[in-house]
C-alpha cells in the first residue's frame, strides 16, 4: 500500500499545467463520445469490444500467450480503420452538430410566420386525431432535409389546417409517407424517412412512429406523428418520443423546441414528466407497420 501511494504522489508531483490541460482535453473528448452514443445501439457495441479486448489482454498477460499478444498489438490499426464504419451514424450526427454554428450562441425564437404555422399544425393534428387519420409531419430546423424531400413529391405550399387535412385524407395519393415543413411552407409530401434501429416499447407504435424517431436520430428536425389506429398524437425529438399530446401541448412545446438550440435534447419539464419517453433502447423484433 505504501509503495502504491508513493507511486501516486510521485506521478502527481510531475504534473504541470500542460499535463493537466492535456488530461482535461482527453477527458472532454471521451465524455463527448460517451454522451454522443448514450441511449443508442453503439453502447452495446462499445461494451462488447472493450470486454473482448480486456479479456484477451488479461489472458495473454497471465498465460504469456505469444500469438494472442501479437494479435492484440497488430489489431489496433485495423480497429482505428473500422471505427468510422461501425459508428458512422454517430459520427455523422456529431459533425452535423459541430457544423451548426449559426445558432451556437443564439437562442432567438421563431418568427411570426413560423409561430402561425405551428398553430396551424397543432389544430390540424387535433382534427387528424379526432378522425384517426394517420399523419407524419417533419419540421426542419438547422439540418437541411433536401435528401428526404427528393424522395417525395415537391409541393411548396403555405402551411394551413385545410391543406394538411387534404394531404392526409385517407384516399389522397399523398397521405402515405411524411410531409416535410420548412418554416411556414410545406415543401414536400409522401417522403420516405429512415427507420430507427431502436425498439419502441409500445406495441401500437409501428412504421410511422419508427420513421418519425429515425429522422430525428439523424437530423435535428422535430417529427409529429398521429396514429392511424388510436388517434394518439406523438412528438419525436433527438431520437426520443413522447406521446398523448393534444393541441394545447403542441402549441406550447413546438415554439419551445424551436427556441432551444438546434439539436438539443432539451424538452420542457412539464412535458417530460407528464408523458415521458416511450423509446425502448434494447434490441428486439420490429413492430408491425401501420
Amino acid at each position: 500500500m505504501a509503495t502504491f501511494l508513493e507511486t501516486v504522489f510521485s506521478t502527481l508531483s510531475r504534473l504541470d499545467a500542460s499535463s493537466v490541460l492535456d488530461i482535461l482535453i482527453v477527458a472532454a473528448i471521451v465524455y463527448g463520445i460517451l454522451t454522443l452514443i448514450e441511449g443508442t445501439t453503439a453502447v452495446a457495441l462499445v461494451r462488447g469490444m472493450i470486454t473482448v479486448f480486456l479479456l484477451a489482454a488479461v489472458l495473454g498477460s497471465v498465460f504469456d500467450l505469444v500469438v494472442l499478444n501479437w494479435l492484440l498489438r497488430n489489431s489496433i490499426p485495423a480497429l482505428l480503420v473500422s471505427i468510422p464504419i461501425l459508428f458512422q451514424p454517430e459520427l455523422r450526427r456529431a459533425f452535423e452538430r459541430m457544423g451548426r454554428t449559426s445558432h451556437l450562441f443564439s437562442r432567438t425564437g421563431p418568427n411570426n410566420e413560423i409561430v402561425r404555422a405551428m398553430e396551424q399544425i397543432a389544430v390540424a393534428c387535433r382534427r387528424l386525431s379526432d378522425r384517426k387519420w394517420g399523419a407524419l409531419m417533419v419540421l426542419e430546423r438547422e439540418t437541411a432535409l433536401g435528401e428526404y424531400v427528393d424522395t417525395g413529391i415537391e409541393i411548396d405550399g403555405l402551411v394551413s389546417v385545410d391543406f394538411l387535412m387534404s394531404i392526409f385524407y385517407p384516399n389522397s395519393p399523398l397521405h402515405d409517407g411524411a410531409v416535410v415543413i420548412r418554416g411556414d411552407r410545406v415543401v414536400a409530401a409522401a417522403c420516405l424517412l429512415p427507420l430507427t434501429e431502436n425498439i419502441l416499447s409500445d406495441q401500437h407504435l409501428g412504421t410511422r412512429h419508427r420513421a418519425g424517431v429515425g429522422i430525428t436520430e439523424r437530423t435535428d428536425s422535430v417529427a409529429i406523428i398521429v396514429s392511424e389506429e388510436t388517434g394518439v398524437i406523438s412528438l419525436a425529438n433527438n431520437g426520443r418520443i413522447v406521446r398523448n399530446l393534444d393541441e394545447s401541448k403542441l402549441r406550447k412545446v413546438l415554439p419551445a423546441l424551436f427556441r432551444s438550440r438546434a439539436g438539443s435534447t432539451w424538452m420542457p419539464a412539464w412535458l417530460s414528466d407528464r408523458v415521458g419517453s416511450t423509446v425502448d433502447r434494447r434490441q428486439g423484433a420490429t413492430k408491425s407497420a401501420k
